[in-house]
């Protein structure tokens, strides 16, 4: 599973790097590389891996636009509000990033003189919310330091390359993974290379339809070496008459024929499928299935001269979707049923919030909206509330121990710190 230091490591470093050069992508973060401010420079590369954790390219390219016109500098992001900074993660999703960003720049300021952390051992140290993966991509893109990076397209890519066929999350496997990067990357373009073998994973080495022929390193591939070399095999069939005698002289080994006891193969009870090809690679531990959840929603508007405003509500500043906005919400059991919901969002508003309201005008039962985190299968029952008037103050319901909330407009609503569930809601 490893690879030779004399001839293979720097053909596949050399062909890797001029196919990056070619065809890298041009994204706003890498526009940032030019600056000659090596801290200006980490502080973009930690604002894009941080947006870029489990959100695809696509979406993050506007949020971190927006971002970096607000907040150029690592200074700015200081002074900032955690309102403000989660009215601008809005919609993007895993809403700590934002939060450890924001801490993370408050203490580069406060603690570190307004320096960046310039290795990945100090970024791991010193940044809430940065990993070994992030604090490599910072490390080596913006400061040029020798060390590996691993991702999930790493992964893949080393998977397929070296034919790792165990559970690719498993600790064994993960070190492994780690080794290998930090072998592989160049030491005089360690940033390049980090980025090539995600742009590599990316764009060509995909989960799924991957395309190997326009792949720079497939002649070092093991996964793309059996599958072309079982093409040989259908097209003519007196090879697999030769096939035992050829691989007793050295060629490529036979996937199927595992080495008894390697834990990095492909398992024994589930081997190498023909119809997948290199997607044999990687092996995915089994999902477990999200928790089903089912929540009650109340929107309640109130008009007021020509507008109409809406009631929202602050969330916990610890645990799921921590310190956004929301309309009036109560987690129900699964199995609740109509008048219990009813029941429970009216003890809600008026004994939790103390909310006041005149008379109900109309009340409306519009429907269900789903939501899938990565854990929870969310089920919102929403409902709306036409009140007459309210006698909360626009700061809020007016209760002390109540959760913050407030009344908003609908053009407020808009750019409030509301969760994508919200929004959908």
């Amino acid at each position: 599973h490893q690879l030779s230091d004399d001839d293979d490591i720097p053909t596949l470093r050399s062909s890797l790097l001029s196919w990056y050069d070619i065809n890298k992508r041009d994204l706003p973060w890498r526009r940032q590389l030019k600056n000659t401010d090596m801290n200006q420079r980490a502080y973009a590369v930690w604002v894009s891996e941080m947006m870029l954790q489990q959100t695809q390219v696509a979406t993050v390219i506007d949020y971190y636009d927006r971002w970096l016109e607000k907040w150029p500098t690592v200074q700015k992001l200081a002074t900032a509000t955690l309102e403000e900074v989660n009215e601008m993660w809005s919609g993007l999703g895993y809403y700590s990033r934002g939060r450890r960003l924001h801490e993370g720049a408050q203490k580069v300021v406060k603690e570190l003189d307004g320096q960046m952390p310039s290795s990945a051992a100090s970024l791991l140290k010193e940044l809430p919310g940065v990993g070994r993966y992030t604090a490599g991509a910072i490390a080596s893109i913006a400061y040029s330091q020798a060390t590996g990076v691993v991702d999930g397209n790493v992964i893949r890519v080393l998977s397929r390359l070296r034919v790792i066929g165990a559970e690719s999350t498993s600790p064994q496997v993960m070190e492994v993974m780690w080794s290998l990067a930090d072998r592989l990357v160049d030491p005089k373009k360690p940033g390049d290379f980090n980025q090539a073998m995600m742009e590599l994973g990316a764009t060509v080495c995909t989960p799924k339809n991957p395309s190997c022929g326009d792949c720079p390193i497939r002649g070092l591939c093991r996964a793309y070496q059996q599958v072309e070399k079982e093409k040989k095999k259908s097209a003519n069939k007196l090879e697999n008459m030769l096939t035992k005698r050829v691989e007793a002289s050295g060629s490529v080994q036979d996937i199927e024929d595992v080495i008894d006891g390697c834990s990095f193969c492909l398992p024994k009870e589930e081997p190498w499928d023909s119809s997948l090809g290199v997607m044999n690679y990687p092996r995915k531990a089994k999902k477990k299935p999200p928790r089903e959840e089912k929540t009650a929603v109340a929107i309640v508007s109130c008009a007021e001269g020509p507008e109409t405003k809406f009631l929202i509500i602050q969330r916990p500043e610890t645990g799921l979707l921590a310190g956004l906005w929301e309309f009036p919400s109560v987690q129900l059991d699964r199995d609740s049923q109509s008048e219990t919901r009813k029941s429970l969002i009216d003890s809600y508003i008026k004994d939790t919030l103390g909310l006041t309201f005149g008379d109900v005008e109309k009340r409306t039962h519009v429907g269900e909206v789903v939501h899938i985190f990565s854990h929870i299968h969310q089920t919102y029952m929403v409902e709306t509330f036409d009140v007459q008037h309210h006698d909360g103050q626009d700061g809020g319901t007016g209760k002390q121990e109540a959760p913050p909330s407030r009344w908003v407009t609908r053009s407020e609503l808009q750019g409030a710190a509301l969760s994508t569930a919200m929004r959908k809601v």
